[in-house]
């Protein structure tokens, strides 16, 4: 054998021909030039490494190659991402840096055309991505599908410019992705029909039987604010050729902790079959989106993992094109410090620009669903103070405003139950989808003190108190560091603790904050315009009728 050739040992997981043996691997210039079975005593398994079938990179707060310092120590070599966030806040620009960043970094990053930007026409965004500017993007070979399309609405409705996008992504045999929670019956069927092939927003399993009956393809997802993990994870015995695992936001603290790999060990455990659960985080979104990563076969390239058995799924080494880029938990990828691009437009507000003049009237409360991104909503006598409504600390109904980040215009103000904050604020530039300033609190003062950091800051997170406030700015389009990723993991974890020391209870308090300005999610949510019913599609008055 070539000297140069590296040849590993251990028990190979062939997805492609569903069996797992006793065997060598033989690589070299970054390619799987022999796969050869044999016996011997090596237990560790070689397999292909692990992909995120949907994720928004900026979810983790981190630029695309400090993400993939912290991915490639879970096992992933790759990721399906759609850069809908920061297109939101810089259009073609945002785009084209995620896709510049991610080609410093040897992981692979497969990014999409955004469908939605602006994502409704509810709320300010930054940027618009028209009918040629998707055409632009799809002529591109750095874009491999056309990006979730969350106005479903306008699917069903069979509006021109939606349709358009679809037919251009259609027409380069680039795949679409599908976002619409809830959709079923004969809306669902012209959904499915128009082209749509995924759906990663499932919450139950009737919803994704149906969508798979269809012919999508469903994503599990298991991500920082959304759990449907366990909801889902019984369609690995119906239908496991069409599942994949995704993680759509995840932040840095959690990134730190596990990503795909945490999904496969689960599922493991759970006893469904290995070949079926490995599949959906290799085979599976390989398969669909086309992608260039190798599934562990001669001449493939030597994208692959080595772990220690099924049970613990510890991973050994990751390489990516035969490139030994993590070891025993440690990255071997080195850090570069990335430029910064940004859009922020206002200066400071003040604790008079949050008040809420009270009308004799119950109020509209939007009502926190833990462990998800969809709320509920409900009426409620509000707490009023000199003629005003205000934070009402005892019952957790805490106001909630959305500031215009693009250009200088009144916040947005409402009332929302769950948070539990009994002192301060908590604030962020991160805020889907348009990523105006987010802010919730236990007084006037406090709101409009956290959103003044975020704003000198030129975006960031701040759990503020007039005691002790933890801030982590985001430089690069108000919602990512360039700092080494995993600095701003633990900083993360510095201001979580700061939020639960300020009473909030929720397990990811920062993107629960950040979701409450999703429109296209049900069913009562806030945007810099007014208090938004997207069950009804609709503005409706913060007093209750």
């Amino acid at each position: 054998m070539d000297a140069n050739v590296l040849e590993l040992k251990g028990q190979i997981v062939d997805v492609v021909n569903d069996r797992i043996f006793s065997g060598a691997v033989y690589i070299h210039d970054g390619q799987i030039v022999d796969i050869k079975e044999e016996q011997h005593d090596e237990k560790q398994l070689i397999m292909p490494g692990l992909v995120d079938a949907h994720i928004h990179i900026e979810s983790s707060m981190l630029v695309p190659s400090e993400y993939a310092k912290i991915d490639v120590v879970n096992g992933g070599v790759a990721s399906v991402c759609d850069p809908h966030e920061i297109a939101n806040v810089l259009g073609m620009e945002g785009v084209k840096y995620m896709i510049e960043d991610g080609k410093s970094s040897p992981y692979k990053f497969f990014f999409g055309a955004p469908s939605c930007v602006p994502a409704t026409p509810f709320e300010t965004s930054g940027a618009v991505l028209g009918i040629e500017e998707i055409r632009a993007l799809l002529q591109s070979d750095d874009i491999y599908f056309l990006a979730e399309m969350m106005n479903f609405p306008a699917v069903v409705n069979d509006e021109e410019e939606v349709c358009a996008k679809i037919k251009a992504a259609l027409e380069k045999g680039k795949p679409v992705d599908g976002h619409a929670p809830g959709l079923k019956g004969t809306e669902l069927t012209h959904y499915c029909n128009a082209g749509i092939t995924t759906d990663h927003e499932c919450y139950a399993m009737d919803e994704a039987i149906e969508k798979l009956n269809h012919g999508m393809k469903i994503l599990i997802r298991e991500g920082s604010a959304a759990h449907n993990f366990d909801d889902l994870i019984p369609l690995m015995n119906i239908a496991p050729e069409n599942l994949m695992f995704c993680a759509d936001d995840k932040h840095p603290d959690e990134l730190v902790e596990g990503h795909i790999n945490l999904m496969v060990k689960r599922a493991i455990a759970l006893g469904y079959n290995i070949l079926d659960v490995i599949k959906s985080a290799t085979l599976n979104p390989v398969r669909h989106y086309r992608l260039p990563v190798g599934l562990l076969q001669k001449n493939d390239p030597a994208d692959f993992i080595i772990v220690d058995n099924f049970n613990d799924f510890n991973v050994l080494q990751t390489y990516i094109n035969g490139i030994l880029v993590a070891e025993n938990g440690k990255t071997l990828l080195s850090s570069s410090k990335p430029y910064c691009i940004n859009n922020f437009n206002i200066d400071s507000f003040s604790p008079q620009d949050f008040k809420v003049e009270y009308h004799e009237k119950n109020i509209r409360v939007i009502d926190i669903v833990k462990n998800q991104i969809v709320t509920n909503s409900f009426v409620a006598v509000p707490k009023v103070v000199d003629g005003n409504i205000v934070s009402d600390v005892e019952h957790d109904i805490l106001k909630i405003a959305v500031v215009n980040r693009y250009s200088k215009a009144k916040p947005a103000v409402a009332f929302v139950h769950n948070f539990g904050l009994k002192k301060g604020a908590l604030a962020s530039s991160v805020a889907h989808d348009s990523h105006n300033i987010v802010v919730v609190g236990c007084s006037d003062e406090d709101i409009a003190a956290a959103v003044n950091i975020v704003i000198n800051s030129k975006g960031g997170i701040v759990a503020y108190s007039n005691d002790d406030t933890v801030e982590i700015q985001l430089p690069v389009a108000g919602i990512m560091s360039t700092d080494n990723g995993f600095d701003v993991a633990a900083k993360y974890r510095k201001i979580n603790e700061k939020a639960k020391e300020l009473g909030c209870d929720i397990n990811a308090p920062f993107m629960t904050l950040s979701f409450m300005a999703l429109l296209v999610i049900p069913q009562l949510k806030l945007s810099d315009k007014g208090l938004f019913d997207s069950s009804a599609m609709r503005f409706v008055s913060l007093d209750a009728e």
